[in-house]
């Protein structure tokens, strides 16, 4: 008599099993391409040009925060099916506290859009020779593109597009530090926390705007509900009922998810952290002291003639890779800010003409391209606290995550995060206006 296959013979007691951890990473990396955007380029190739070492412990501390933030983000979407804005904006009551709530974050996903047009102008500037405008009208349609591969293909090939354009991002910035490699003592030199001055301070602001970006923890969020949204709606989970966090629309745990979601955005920081690291690395060991390095096109020179032709079209390669997938990114987060906050859906082509505004203004009226980097990540600075402070506040509460709330140690160290971000911005403010 032939052998019966067991899945035939009894299918209830060989349940489907759930799709490997591998297919389950993806969100992070989508959103960690804002950690990669050409605003970190600028930050990192002006702090090591002007700075040397000094500043290598801002780019690694900056990282460590960014892995708890995007992981809190992360389990939010997972968890309750809500993005950040969308529970921000079922929680506050008062029309106008949303407005002007929506109008900062607006404003911040505004200056990420800014530092992405611009990087990707200048990087096809440098490629091909392209006028600024026009390369800043170029990258604005190619982003389009990429938005509309998100909206009618869904979330898959999206992810699979940016992390194809990630994969260019870290050879770009990377290779050069592999032909002429750093000072392994001036690297242990610069984890030691130090500032030199006011502009050093303006700097630490830039790096951590470039890398903790609050329009990387709403998009985030949204990035992980349009994935893995829960199999009943898109309102938190009712955790009183038997099957609450058990299954997903995937028929995956949440728990198993959540170990997904760890695994990714470690994966995702590991990656964005040291293309960062080399960033600032290859400036200090390569480009120190040399006049007109603190510009990307002063960079680009500087490495074509140090470090030949290979390496510098290697790094203008990875800035367009950045600026194609991270402003396409901004521009996710920006409408999911608004639909979220204030329950408006703009179209997806006139939203992007709008948003393109800033930057072309700034490209036309020929203002410098990597001074303008570097001042947009310093507003992006000054969101952080408030995408930092409800996320940390909301993950935290047992009646929007119940059993996946956050530990107390959890909360302490995103409450400390968020103090020393505060803080950094108020002396930032002081040193500015003082002028000392």
């Amino acid at each position: 008599m032939p052998k019966t296959s067991p899945a035939l013979t009894s299918p209830v007691s060989a349940p489907a099993r759930g799709p490997r951890l591998v297919w389950l990473l993806g969100p992070a990396m989508v959103a960690g391409v804002a950690y990669l955007d050409p605003g970190n380029v600028a930050s990192n190739m002006t702090a090591g040009a002007r700075y040397g070492y000094l500043l290598v412990w801002v780019v690694v501390v900056a990282n460590v925060m960014a892995w708890l933030i995007q992981y809190l983000s992360a389990k939010l979407g997972v968890v309750t099916g809500e993005s950040l804005p969308q529970a921000l904006g079922g929680r506050i009551r008062s029309a106008w506290g949303r407005r002007l709530y929506w109008l900062q974050a607006e404003l911040v996903a505004m200056a990420t859009d800014i530092a992405e047009v611009i990087g990707g102008a200048v990087a096809l500037n440098l490629l091909f020779g392209i006028p600024l405008l026009w390369g800043g009208v170029i990258t604005g349609i190619v982003s389009l593109g990429l938005l509309i591969v998100q909206s009618r293909r869904g979330a898959r090939p999206f992810e699979v597009i940016v992390i194809g354009l990630v994969v260019l991002i870290a050879l770009g910035f990377t290779a050069g530090v592999f032909v002429a490699p750093p000072h392994a003592a001036g690297i242990v030199g610069g984890l030691v926390p130090r500032f030199e001055g006011a502009d050093s301070v303006l700097l630490v602001a830039s790096i951590l705007g470039a890398t903790v970006m609050p329009h990387a923890i709403y998009a985030h969020s949204a990035l992980s509900r349009d994935r893995f949204a829960p199999v009943a709606t898109a309102q938190p989970l009712a955790f009183g009922s038997a099957a609450a966090g058990l299954e997903s629309g995937r028929g995956v745990s949440t728990r198993r998810l959540l170990t997904a979601t760890r695994w990714d955005v470690t994966i995702a920081m590991v990656i964005a952290g040291t293309v960062n690291l080399c960033i600032l690395l290859l400036a200090a060991a390569n480009l120190a002291g040399v006049p007109g390095t603190d510009s990307l096109e002063g960079a680009y020179a500087a490495l074509r003639d140090g470090l030949g032709p290979i390496i510098a079209t290697l790094f203008a390669v990875g800035l367009l890779a950045s600026g194609l997938a991270s402003t396409a990114v901004g521009a996710y987060a920006g409408a999911e800010i608004m639909s979220g906050l204030l329950r408006i859906r703009v179209p997806l082509v006139v939203r992007r003409l709008v948003t393109l505004v800033p930057a072309l203004l700034i490209l036309g009226f020929g203002v410098d391209p990597t001074f303008a980097l570097v001042l947009s990540q310093v507003v992006l600075s000054f969101g952080i606290p408030f995408a930092l402070v409800p996320l940390v506040w909301i993950t935290a509460r047992r009646s929007v995550l119940g059993p996946f709330r956050n530990r107390l140690a959890t909360t302490v160290l995103g409450v400390v995060s968020a103090a020393l971000l505060i803080t950094l911005n108020l002396v930032l403010l002081w040193l500015v206006f003082t002028g000392t």
